[in-house]
Order: C-alpha cells, then structure tokens, then sequence
C-alpha cells in the first residue's frame, strides 16, 4: 500500500525536481561557499515541516579540511545573496558551515534512517558551446569557475523529491528519518566534519548516493563496493633566495626539494595486498629564472584499496617529503585537504534494497553489488562507517544514467528522469525499514 501511495504522489515531484536541478546548476557553488544551495534546500524543508538543524549544529568546525579563505567565504557570502539566498537563513551558514540535516518524527516506534546527498560544484569552468543542452536551454553556470558537473545538482534534488515524498506519506511511516545534506564533497573534505559531530549517530539504517559513475543508463547498483581509500595533502616547502648566477651557495632551493619529493613519490613501491596510487597534480614554485626558489607548493592525493594500504602510501609520502626537505635543507609543512575511507556495503541491507528496486519494476537491472573497477573515492564512507561502529548498516547506491560527458568534464550533463526513480526507490525502502527490521530480527 505503502509504495502504490508514493507512486501517486511522484508526478508533481517529478517536476519540481527537474527545476531545482537546473536551478542549482545555473547558480552551481563549490565546496563549503553552498550558502545560496543551502538556504533554498533550509527553505523549502521547513516549509514541508521538518526539524532542521543547521550549520554549526551538524558540523565539527576542527574536522573541516580544505576551507577557502576568509575573504573567499566573504565574497561567496555576498554573491550568494545577491543571487537569491534567502537571507533569514545564511547567520547558519556564514563562515562556510553549509551543511544541514532535516528529521521527519513519525510520531511512530521505528528504526532511523539516513540518506545523504552532497550540494557542492566542482571548480571547473562549464562549456558555453551550444551542443551543451544547459548552455542552449538556459540553465548553464552563471559563477566563473564553479559547474556542476558530477551531478549533485541532481543528489540535493533527490533528497528534496524524496522529502516532499515521505512527508506527504507521512501517516504510513514509522520512526526517524533523517535528510543529510552535505558540503564540500568533491576533493573528499566535508563528510567527516558531519560525522564527527554525531550527525549519523543514532542513525540504524544509511543510505548515500551518487548518479552516473560508469553504471548504465536504467541500472542501479545497490551497494558499491569500488571506492578507494584516499588522503588528499598539500605540501609548502620553505628555502632561501638567493642570485643564482653571483651568490647560489646561499640560496635554500625550494624548488629542487618539490622535483625530489615529486620524482620520489611516483617512485613508491606498489603494495602486494590491493590497488595504491599516487599523484601529484600541481608543482608551483619559483619567481624569476635567475632566482633561488624560495617556496614550492605541491598538491598530492594517495589512494588505497583499503585503509590500510592507503596509509601505507601516505607514511611512505611523508618519508619521502621529509627526506626531500632535509637534501635540500629546506622546511616543509603538510596539510591535509580531504581524506575518505574504505568502505564495504552492509550485504544484507544491500539485499533489502535490491529486492525492493526489483518490485519496483523501473529499473532495467538492479545489481545487487559492484566490486570491480576500483578507482575514485568518496568521503560518504566517512558516516558509513560511523554507522556501522555504532551498530547500523550501510550501502552506497548509483544511479545508471545517461551522460552528454564523463564526471568532470565540462561538458558533463545526465538524464533527467532518473532522478524520479531514485527519489521513488530512497522513498519506498525508507518506508518499508520496519519490514526489513522484522526480517532482521528473525535472522
């Protein structure tokens, strides 16, 4: 009964998702300067009734990684208004805190269950070519350098079309449901902070979700199970200038130190036990050719099949960066930027979610588990193993869909409509939780 009466509310939900999506793309904001994304999303849940808890409230201020600077937050702040934040919201917000977390009380007994979407952009300036449907429909980025082109403007429409789901549905529900919306995913920076301040604590059953990622336009993939672990760092290393044609034995080349540590690094010794990677994307040091470079500034990321094997990567950095520092006599300082986990979907709430998307009759394939093609990360690991510590379960679930172009590229875009059936699919398995509670039990 339940998922006939949320078949019937879908259609004007269907709707309003598609303009949200272009909505949020046309106005499409990085991670942790979401202030216009998050007072519209505070806005309209509060309006549906949800007890909001906002900003502060649900993220650690110590955990962040990778905050822009203050002048950065401020600027963001005021663009974001004159952009149509809704003002009363954004005192949450200010200072990059733009996360939130909506909870429907049922008002029944229950278990909790929390689905996660992210809200942030990526720092990548969008196509204006007119083969690129936002920039020939009107809806392509308007902020220089900020272009949703993973498909969150998707994951925070999925999560308001699946509040205005379970919210009108309301009397058929029982428990806690909790919407996390979070910033500052890409480069894996925003999950822990959320997580560290408890927001999935009492949470029973997780769900997180991402569109795309190579799975088949019509398919879903109920627990992935590819990410790797990562830890994204930055390296500063301090020298000396110096006159490199009359006086170079007083210079302190930091220069050379970043080359050593770069050449060194992609040098690691693969581990036996699963994938590890290495990269360093940007080396950037120097002033002037006939000047001793006196800083260098490099951005790393490791990667592991495991924590384990991703640590063994970022020790092994370290070393390396320690060792490239003390050649060339210079400092250095390492600041992590972003970091995510390794984690293993629970196999029996995946199960539970494959059996419902099978009756569900939508999808053209439901695959229960993906374990082959590890390759990115993602930081919704972080509250996906803080569930399970606690005692909960969790999966990860992709959406197949259409893509004009692969994730972070410029030309990035996806079908729309699959946004109904993932609001539909989150919705009916967080309304059928008690039934799989009974089917746990008797296990």
């Amino acid at each position: 009964m339940t998922t006939t009466l949320l078949k019937q509310t879908l259609n004007p939900v269907a709707d309003k998702m598609i303009h949200w999506r272009r909505d949020f793309h046309k106005f499409a904001e990085s991670g942790w300067v979401e202030f216009r994304t998050s007072t519209l999303v505070a806005e309209e849940l509060d309006r549906l009734g949800y007890r909001l808890a906002l900003g502060r409230d649900v993220i650690n201020a110590e955990s962040r990684m990778g905050v822009p600077s203050e002048e950065v937050l401020l600027k963001n702040e005021q663009r974001a208004l004159e952009q149509g934040a809704i003002e009363k919201w954004m005192p949450y917000f200010s200072g990059g805190f733009t996360g939130l977390v909506a909870t429907l009380e049922t008002g029944r007994p229950g278990p909790t269950v929390g689905i996660r979407v992210d809200m942030d952009a990526l720092d990548l300036q969008e196509s204006h070519e007119c083969s690129h449907r936002p920039a020939e429909q009107g809806f392509q980025s308007v902020n220089h350098n900020m272009t949703h082109a993973c498909g969150h403007d998707g994951h925070t429409s999925i999560g308001l079309g699946v509040a205005h789901l379970l919210m009108a549905n309301k009397t058929q529900l029982s428990g806690r449901i909790k919407l996390i919306f979070q910033p500052a995913e890409e480069g894996t920076r925003g999950a822990k902070s959320m997580a560290d301040a408890g927001v999935v604590d009492d949470v029973d059953y997780f769900m997180a979700i991402h569109l795309g990622v190579g799975v088949p336009n019509g398919e879903v993939v109920c627990g992935n199970d590819t990410f790797l672990a990562t830890t994204k760092f930055n390296v500063d290393f301090h020298g000396y200038p110096a006159h490199a044609g009359g006086n170079p034995e007083l210079g302190k080349n930091a220069l050379l130190a970043a080359a050593q540590a770069t050449l060194g690094l992609h040098s690691i010794s693969r581990h036996s036990e699963g994938a590890s990677r290495i990269n360093v994307g940007v080396i950037d040091a120097g002033t002037g050719r006939n000047v001793i470079a006196q800083h260098a500034h490099l951005k790393v990321e490791s990667r592991g099949e495991t924590n384990q094997i991703n640590q063994y990567m970022f020790d092994r950095s370290k070393d390396i960066i320690a060792g490239a520092a003390a050649m060339y006599d210079v400092s250095y300082y390492i600041d992590i930027v972003g970091a995510a986990y390794r984690s293993i979907p629970s196999p029996s709430w995946v199960q539970f979610i494959a059996d419902k998307a099978k009756q569900l009759g939508c999808f053209e394939k439901v695959v229960d588990r993906q374990m082959d093609g590890a390759a990115g990360s993602e930081d919704a690991t972080y509250m996906m193993e803080r569930v399970k510590e606690k005692g909960g379960e969790a999966t990860y679930i992709i959406f197949g869909t259409e893509l004009s172009a692969g994730h972070h590229n410029d030309k990035f875009d996806f079908q729309e409509d699959v946004m109904t059936n993932a609001a539909l699919l989150l919705s009916v398995v967080t309304a059928s939780v008690k039934d799989y509670t009974k089917e746990h039990q008797k296990d």
